[in-house]
């Protein structure tokens, strides 16, 4: 099936619903937009209908889905959001990247989209006003971009020796690499480190641009996207590479990472659900304000840091939400 082609994800009740019934009365159709593949935010989408039932909505009596997913390519979501207006979607809900949400944002200024992302909507240009955003489109913020300076005093208070630091960037969102690399290193020269950047967009990039990091920086700080989409294969890699690594994710410490420091993709879009289901009662996008994630998780991996040869000081282990034995 092509990548463009209708995509059901977790399954509709309403697909297997009597074509003569659905004609007398069709729900109101969300529309899932993602530049992920469908099974690296599946997880999110079931976030999102979690909201959905919270207002009391239930899926096939109240409204039905459509997904679409540019599996990773972000140049084919302004086409997947338009196919989506053509559909006559009641509201679009962007579940990953900022570039879904502005893409969405640009093809339509009539159908309400809510967006769950981990940039600044206003730095990323979704909105004027956090507060009364206007228009047709609201949403939810992790602020996971926003802790650049916060993760880099992370690996500064494990490694008050280290020089120099490596940041991972997909540079295939532009506009989040932008802010990713201009708040590291702004955070890094204020604390005397040197940065390096290295970039992957896809899974076959990450070995190769992690491959002999080791060697020249001495910790890793990973963009949210990348590790939310590959947690378990870049925690390995860091491993190997004997890199101390740290990324917003809660799963990136469970799966093998040594630390997590960020609010909840989850629970964003949860959230973000709720927002939907008000809107589908009649409520306006541009009347909800914005959303700012208010709690963050740290996660520290133990098994790590000694498979590491680390000892993590007690001042981080005494802050850690979780500590992973």
């Amino acid at each position: 099936m092509r990548r463009r082609e209708f995509i059901t994800l977790l399954g509709s009740a309403a697909a297997a619903a009597p074509l003569a019934a659905r004609a007398q009365s069709v729900p109101p159709m969300i529309g899932y937009l993602a530049q992920a593949k469908p099974e690296e935010i599946a997880v999110l989408v079931t976030a999102n209908r979690n909201g959905l039932g919270e207002t009391g909505l239930v899926e096939g009596k109240d409204y039905i889905s459509e997904f679409r997913s540019a599996g990773g390519d972000a140049n084919l979501l302004p086409g997947l959001a338009t196919e989506l207006v053509q559909r006559r979607a009641a509201v679009i809900v962007t579940l990953d990247t900022l570039a879904a949400a502005r893409a969405a944002k640009a093809v339509t200024t009539a159908v309400p989209i809510v967006f769950a992302t981990g940039a600044d909507p206003l730095r990323g240009r979704l909105v004027e006003s956090l507060n009364r955003p206007g228009g047709n489109i609201t949403g939810i913020s992790a602020m996971n971009l926003e802790l650049g300076s916060k993760w880099v005093g992370l690996l500064h208070e494990l490694l008050p020796a280290a020089k120099r630091i490596a940041i991972l960037v997909n540079i295939e969102n532009a506009d989040v690499a932008r802010m990713m690399i201009t708040d590291t290193q702004e955070a890094a020269f204020s604390m005397g480190l040197q940065t390096e950047f290295v970039f992957a967009s896809n899974e076959g990039e990450i070995e190769p641009a992690l491959s002999g990091l080791g060697a020249r920086s001495q910790g890793l700080i990973i963009q949210t996207d990348v590790a939310f989409r590959n947690s378990e294969e870049v925690a390995g890699f860091a491993v190997r590479g004997k890199l101390p690594a740290l990324a917003a994710q809660k799963d990136f410490a469970k799966a093998g990472g040594l630390m997590s420091y960020g609010s909840s993709f989850v629970e964003a879009q949860r959230l973000a659900g709720t927002y939907v289901g008000r809107i589908l009662k009649g409520e306006k996008p541009g009347d909800l304000p914005v959303q700012r994630a208010t709690k963050f998780d740290f996660l520290i991996n133990l098994k790590t840091a000694k498979a590491l040869g680390l000892t993590i000081p007690p001042t981080l282990l005494a802050r850690a939400d979780e500590v992973i034995e």
